[in-house]
């Protein structure tokens, strides 16, 4: 197979491949997302397996998969969890680019290079990400959204399809150049899944400190990087769609909250404002495609995400602070009259208003200002 076009493979950085994993549930997938990789050419020059703190799967990957060259198996050094594990594969990569694959998906032939590829655009690309494409276990539900399918993980309707500059990628497939991963300061700890823990966004924090390192930092999406990821039948009910919603609220908070709305949020306001009306709008339609309770579950998805992010950023706003010392609080008394302001901040102060929070959480979401010259896509 002859590389992905505009790949030099004399000049293309070496890549190490880092698979998370957690539970021997998962066996089958993690060896075809093994297996996958193996598949690739031109070869990559390491899979590491990863294992979040489970002995009897270390085991399994160590006596079944591990080869000590090609594959190699290490347990999360770090916190329990997907980005300790995902730091730890880091640490233990050697290429120049680093690629996460989950370990519920598995890559299609010309993955690699297409990866790869990417990074020939310049030094500016500090990452590189591809399609997620949904592999159901059994028939998708009819009322299950295309615009939804980050639900599950995967590429959506409404995200990127050209190469194309993007703010963030889905973690399932995702690639870093190492150097920056670990100028970074890798992923947070504090973010994203522990376990089945429907939370993430750990891959949007990382993503936006990134592209802020550097003027000319730039992340690439190329739809030729494919990989399918598995979807079993329980993530396709409405209890895990809901759930997942109102977790994606939480964790864009969190994310919310460290770097801010402006940024955190320029992608999910084009999806509220243009892709999610006319997904309902199409499910309402008279004729053969009217599907209402695919327009309910598009409705409740978004309101589930609101609530969630309402709860979030309520949660922290009313998380009470350390007590300040009476030389501090002596300070700031007497700035205030100095400044003649009043001696105590108004109760209707913006950072927490006295507003119904989801009264507040909406405009948040719609209004706040887009970040500048970053064109908005990839995952959620």
């Amino acid at each position: 197979m002859r590389p992905a076009c505009g790949a030099d493979p004399a000049a293309a950085p070496t890549l190490s491949v880092v698979i998370c994993c957690y539970t021997t549930d998962r066996w089958d997938d993690v060896r075809a997302a093994v297996a996958s990789v193996a598949a690739q050419r031109p070869p990559v020059l390491e899979t590491v397996v990863v294992v979040d703190h489970c002995p009897a799967l270390e085991r399994l990957v160590r006596e079944q998969l591990a080869d000590g060259t090609r594959v190699r198996a290490v347990a999360n050094a770090e916190r329990r969890g997907l980005s300790g594990a995902r730091n730890t594969g880091v640490a233990e990569a050697h290429g120049e680019v680093v690629a996460f694959l989950d370990d519920d998906a598995a890559a299609e032939p010309g993955w690699a290079a297409a990866i790869l590829a990417g990074y020939a655009r310049g030094a500016g690309v500090l990452g590189v990400g591809g399609a997620v494409l949904a592999r159901w276990e059994g028939e998708r539900p009819h009322w299950f959204p295309p615009e939804f399918d980050w639900v599950v993980g995967c590429s959506y309707r409404g995200g990127p399809e050209t190469a194309t500059a993007v703010r963030n990628f889905i973690g399932a497939n995702m690639s870093f150049r190492r150097a920056a991963l670990q100028a970074a300061g890798g992923f947070r700890t504090d973010l994203g899944r522990v376990g089945t823990r429907p939370l993430g966004c750990e891959e949007t924090e990382l993503c936006l400190r990134l592209t802020a390192s550097r003027r000319d930092a730039e992340l690439l999406h190329r739809p030729d990087a494919v990989v399918r990821h598995h979807v079993p039948p329980q993530r396709g009910t409405w209890r895990y769609f809901l759930t997942r919603c109102y977790g994606e609220g939480l964790s864009k908070a969190a994310v919310t909250a460290r770097t801010g709305a402006s940024r955190a949020l320029a992608s999910e306001r084009a999806y509220l404002r243009r892709t999610v009306p006319l997904a309902v709008t199409a499910a309402l339609r008279p004729g053969r495609q009217w599907a209402p309770r695919r327009a309910l579950a598009l409705g409740a998805g978004v309101s589930l995400t609101v609530l969630g992010y309402a709860a979030g950023t309520l949660h922290r706003l009313h998380r009470p602070a350390p007590p300040a010392s009476w030389v501090t609080r002596l300070r700031a008394l007497l700035a205030r009259r100095a400044l003649g302001l009043a001696t105590e901040p108004p109760a209707t102060a913006p950072a927490e208003s006295g507003l119904p929070v989801g009264v507040v959480a909406v405009p948040v979401l719609l209004s706040a200002r887009p970040a500048p010259r970053r064109r908005t896509g990839g995952g959620t």
